[in-house]
């Protein structure tokens, strides 16, 4: 991305000034701030930031400004972003799959936590971590309630993560479990089995445990459901005091979506209108609206005149394309947009901050979204 230094009051104030031809990602800081403050109330432990989600450097500094003082990295590019943006922060390696340079580089930069859920990258981390470095396990479970879920990719199922314990307990290593219950998860009982579960690993393998990694997850708004994250708080402190007992771990968590969305907002501009009612945008799935692709259609948004008028014409379900030359850059769901819209027009979807950035290419010389900070997101109610 590249940025606009004014800081302007609203999006609406840039785009009826600039009138940008191009994707623009507006970023507020005091909502990025606020959301750190409630994760840091309301979770009974402490709060990691997944950078994976936005790595923009606003991003980093402005949550080290807000107190977060850890950081769950997972690439060395992401050790040196942290590393420059959040001088002193605590960071987790907690990629599980990682070559011997990328540990020897994490070692070298001072890192002292990392995840693992498999023999072979047990014994790369076993050969070049010092003594008493923390070693998290990470656990895997068929369990649903998320928009996706990573057990394919990672983590090791009860057995072997039985077994991944009782060899960092006895290489004298930190002993502690993650997971993850997968992405958009608005379901507490996802976490309270995994919660279980660890219980019964940690017994199994005779290790107390130092902590529990309760991972990312926590879900952000997209459309008409409102995650309820205190629900969800509530019942990770109540699982693990009771799968714990009097040896509960202390408790970590790595938001990465549910902390980032909310901070920024995206207008893609109505490039052209089909003669049957079909919509062209100057953005689309290879570009900031991917994961339309993967997740629900965001509903949250507006449709705004040049003029910064909001269009309130009777809603119109019409299919939307991207920019590119590709048939299948097209939004999955027909987006309910007004009928007194008109080319040139702006849609403003709201909660756009999380893998905006990380997941756009170049497609067609597309995908060059301007990146531009703002007091204030939204002078309306969005549509949901």
């Amino acid at each position: 991305m590249k940025t606009d230094k004014t800081i302007w009051a609203t999006p609406q104030e840039f785009l009826t000034a600039r009138h940008p031809d191009r994707p623009v990602a507006f970023f507020c800081p005091e909502v990025l701030h606020n959301t750190a403050r409630a994760f840091a109330a309301g979770f009974p432990g402490l709060v990691s930031y997944a950078v994976k989600a936005n790595a923009n450097a606003a991003v980093i500094s402005n949550l080290h400004a807000a107190g977060v003082t850890a950081y769950d990295v997972a690439s060395p590019v992401e050790i040196d972003l942290v590393l420059a943006q959040a001088p002193g922060a605590m960071l987790h390696y907690n990629n599980p799959v990682r070559s011997k340079a990328e540990i020897i580089y994490a070692v070298s930069k001072g890192l002292q936590s990392y995840s693992v859920d498999s023999f072979g990258e047990f014994d790369k981390l076993a050969a070049a971590l010092p003594k008493g470095c923390e070693i998290a396990v990470r656990l895997k479970l068929p369990i649903k309630g998320a928009a996706y879920d990573f057990g394919e990719k990672f983590g090791a199922d009860a057995e072997k993560a039985t077994e991944l314990l009782k060899r960092a307990a006895a290489a004298g290593f930190r002993t502690s479990m993650t997971f993850h219950p997968g992405t958009q998860c608005h379901d507490p009982q996802a976490w309270v089995s995994y919660i279980s579960a660890c219980a019964d690993v940690a017994r199994d393998a005779g290790v107390k445990l130092e902590r529990l990694n309760v991972g990312g997850g926590f879900p952000a708004q997209r459309s008409g459901r409102v995650p309820e994250l205190p629900k969800i708080f509530k019942a990770i402190k109540s699982a693990t005091q009771a799968s714990f007992g009097a040896d509960a771990p202390e408790l970590l968590c790595e938001p990465g979506r549910a902390m980032v969305s909310d901070a920024f907002s995206l207008a893609a501009r109505i490039k052209s209108i089909h003669d049957n009612g079909s919509v062209y945008l100057n953005d689309g799935i290879y570009g900031g609206l991917t994961e339309f692709r993967d997740l629900d259609t965001n509903h949250r948004f507006s449709c705004l005149s040049p003029s910064g008028e909001t269009r309130g014409g009777k809603p119109i379900p019409r299919v939307a394309f991207g920019p590119t030359c590709d048939s299948l850059d097209k939004l999955p769901e027909p987006l309910p947009l007004p009928a007194n819209m008109a080319e040139e027009d702006y849609i403003l979807f709201s909660g756009m901050g999380a893998y905006v950035g990380a997941t756009c290419t170049r497609f067609n010389g597309y995908g060059d979204i301007l990146a531009v900070t703002v007091n204030m997101l939204n002078t309306q109610t969005p549509r949901t």
